[in-house]
């Protein structure tokens, strides 16, 4: 989630918005390397895990998460992305051991949920992944990303971004995993856009295993990008700190509209975990 060239100071609540031009390729950063045909597979049996949220219970574990409220305004209207939602604490429940974000629309006003655990629930280097259904539709943008705790003291883009998993409903049958830096960000982002025709259909897992040495993502357990760059100034790799979780839903924006189809409301992303494992050896 980008939102190019914006340094943004709001307790901690950035967002940052993908754009059309990012291809279906690497992105641009030295490093950035093409994953070989035969993707490798996951295998997180042998790992410890670290920490998790199942979301079993019948409220929001505010040990774990706290909330974004609003539209960003007055210090980053439309969370830097001319997004339209308002985030509120009303738009989720929980049903069958789920997270159920709902984003509706009420009038002219369309309203979401967004998560984030700074402050709570940070991470440094690990495995990290959800396990999700999708909400579907154009206009639509559900995404679980991380964002760097130093943000509040260097701002976007220096402190990093960790897109795991972004899904737009006018590109239908695509996953977007994206990575932004000082040295790359927003349109030149080092992003991957995976091909998945059945991406809409069902539950699916979408990580990244994150180590001193590079970033690899996942989805439904196969390597979909690797990023591991041979310069390692803080411009290029700003990821040897903690990092913290955020889930949300955005609506229409740079990278989820502008167009919204209003017929398509409401429209729920279903979460069913997100877990964090112990760094491979």
């Amino acid at each position: 989630m980008r939102y190019p060239f914006l340094l943004a100071f709001l307790l901690g609540f950035y967002v940052s918005a993908c754009s059309d031009a990012v291809q279906n390729d690497l992105g641009a950063a030295a490093g950035a390397t093409e994953v070989g045909t035969e993707p490798s597979l996951l295998d997180v049996q042998d790992r410890k895990l670290l920490w998790s949220d199942e979301f079993d219970g019948t409220e929001l574990d505010m040990s774990n998460w706290s909330y974004a409220l609003g539209d960003g305004c007055p210090n980053l209207c439309g969370w830097g992305n001319n997004e339209r939602q308002l985030y509120t604490e009303d738009n989720h429940h929980f049903a069958d051991g789920k997270l159920v974000i709902t984003v509706e629309k009420d009038g002219d006003e369309y309203t979401s949920t967004r998560l984030l655990s700074q402050g709570k629930q940070e991470f440094k280097y690990g495995y990290i992944e959800t396990r999700a259904k999708v909400p579907t539709g154009h206009g639509i943008w559900p995404a679980f990303w991380m964002l760097g705790t130093n943000i509040d003291e260097v701002g976007w883009p220096l402190c990093g971004e960790i897109d795991v998993m972004e899904y737009v409903g006018r590109k239908p049958d695509e996953v977007f995993t994206t990575l932004h830096t000082k040295a790359n960000h927003g349109d030149d982002g080092s992003s991957r856009i995976t091909p998945y025709p059945s991406i809409e259909e069902g539950f699916h897992t979408f990580g990244v295993d994150w180590t001193a040495e590079q970033m690899e993502f996942f989805v439904d357990g196969k390597s979909v990008f690797v990023f591991d760059p041979k310069e390692r100034t803080e411009e290029v790799w700003p990821f040897d700190q903690p990092f913290y979780l955020l889930l949300n839903v955005a609506v229409g924006g740079n990278f989820g509209g502008p167009e919204v189809d209003d017929t398509i409301f409401p429209q729920q992303f279903i979460v069913d975990y997100v877990r964090v494992y112990e760094p491979k050896e």
